[in-house]
């Protein structure tokens, strides 16, 4: 996989477009925990979410690479 993408003349880091496709699940995911009620669950939600979307781009980084 390259390490550089051309968008239209500009280079960008390939992580920075698995990055956007994590930003983009991470919100279909979280709508679905607030529609089941799994925020309930949790004890501290902003810390939940970030850790999800951490992990989410990190299973994401380690398929592509």
């Amino acid at each position: 996989m390259p390490r550089e993408i051309s968008i239209f003349g500009v280079l960008a880091p390939s992580l920075l477009l698995v990055f956007l496709l994590a930003v983009v699940i991470h919100i279909g995911v979280d709508w679905l925990c607030g529609h089941f009620g799994i925020y309930k669950h949790v004890w501290h939600r902003s810390l939940f979410r970030l850790c999800l979307l951490v992990c989410i781009f990190g299973a994401l980084a380690l398929v592509i690479y």
